[in-house]
């Protein structure tokens, strides 16, 4: 096991360095870089123009002409484009500028944002309570929810019980969530009807001041929306996942060797069926909480105000703020490379026949 576990944290190297590479020769190529942002929101601003451009003066301001690559520029001294150039290192080849980055961040030097005057570590540091809290909750109930309620329906395969089920799940499912997010709004923070959520927010402003006990329990009646609203799709696919693995060891052959031993059938599904059933479930928690955590974050924190890692990436790539959008990207894909790696101990752990060098040779 040591030598494959090995041999996938090699592959973790080039697998980056690939991702790395595709997306920073896209952006090269993509308009709207983070100068011509800068000069956009400089037209007609004397005042802003003077300050960034180091006190360059009337001068400045009234220089006209020069020659530029950058699409409205013109009335801007060459001399100021060429220092926003060097500030943001866009003075350097590509190539150059591509492996110094890199080598910045194989020490964890991730650089700080153009336009935000904060390093990028604790730029998502500061984001990461929200996203952790929508991703971990919502990874949570879904699990706790769906594992029993499959387990269920696969003993009651065929039944009443399994159909309407069937039906709640698959409407749920089919529900996006942004809409069922406003609905929850209309209904229970003060929309039209009753005020029993707060509306925007992770805590209360008074939070500090608070106990432990009440501190907690602010913190729980802040996430309950968000955190329904981001988990009422991830029902159907765990519960129906979790059905069909049972059904399918249900039916084998030392399934109904047990029953016709005797044995209880608590004991058959929960001693004999269940690690089998669940390998897939449970080994792929990780890979499931990594989703949850940095998919379709974006419109459930703009809708419930929350400040977290999918408004940053998108405010990020609006902005052209590449030190944000690359930085991430490198921490956040070597982060899902090691999740990945873990989903295959979880496998072992799970069921100890599996080996993966053996599966190799």
């Amino acid at each position: 096991m040591g030598a494959y576990i090995l041999r996938r944290l090699l592959l973790i190297i080039p697998t980056l360095l690939g991702v790395m590479i595709i997306n920073f020769t896209l952006t090269q190529f993509v308009p709207g870089g983070p100068i011509e942002q800068i000069i956009a929101n400089m037209q007609g601003q004397g005042d802003v123009f003077a300050t960034i451009a180091g006190g360059t003066g009337d001068a400045a301001v009234g220089a006209q002409g020069g020659d530029s690559e950058y699409a409205g520029a013109r009335g801007l001294p060459p001399e100021f484009i060429e220092r926003l150039e060097k500030q943001f290192g866009f003075d350097k080849p590509p190539l150059e500028r591509f492996f110094s980055m890199m080598w910045d961040y194989m020490r964890f030097d991730f650089g700080e944002s153009y336009f935000r005057s904060i390093g990028v570590l604790e730029l998502v540091w500061e984001k990461l309570p929200v996203s952790i809290s929508l991703g971990l909750w919502s990874t949570i109930i879904a699990y706790a929810v769906s594992i029993p309620l499959g387990i269920r329906k696969a003993v009651r395969d065929g039944s009443g019980f399994d159909t309407w089920t069937s039906g709640i799940i698959i409407v749920a499912y089919a529900i996006p969530g942004f809409l069922f997010a406003i609905l929850l709004l209309v209904l229970f923070a003060g929309g039209s009807y009753w005020q029993v959520f707060p509306l925007r927010g992770l805590t209360s402003d008074n939070w500090e001041s608070l106990s432990w006990f009440s501190k907690i329990v602010d913190y729980f009646w802040h996430i309950a929306l968000p955190v329904a609203a981001s988990t009422i799709s991830a029902f159907a696919t765990l519960t129906l996942l979790t059905k069909n693995s049972f059904l399918d060891e249900i039916k084998k052959q030392y399934v109904i060797t047990a029953k016709a031993k005797g044995l209880a059938e608590s004991r058959v599904l929960y001693g004999h069926v269940f690690r089998n059933a669940m390998l897939i479930v449970i080994a792929g928690f990780p890979s499931v909480f990594i989703g949850v955590f940095f998919g379709g974050s974006l419109i459930i924190e703009t809708i419930f105000s929350l400040d977290g890692l999918g408004r940053l990436g998108f405010e990020a790539a609006v902005a052209r703020d590449y030190p944000v959008i690359f930085g991430t990207l490198f921490f956040f894909g070597l982060m899902g490379l090691l999740i990945g790696i873990l989903s295959d101990l979880m496998y072992v752990f799970v069921d100890p026949r599996i080996d993966f060098e053996v599966r190799e040779t």
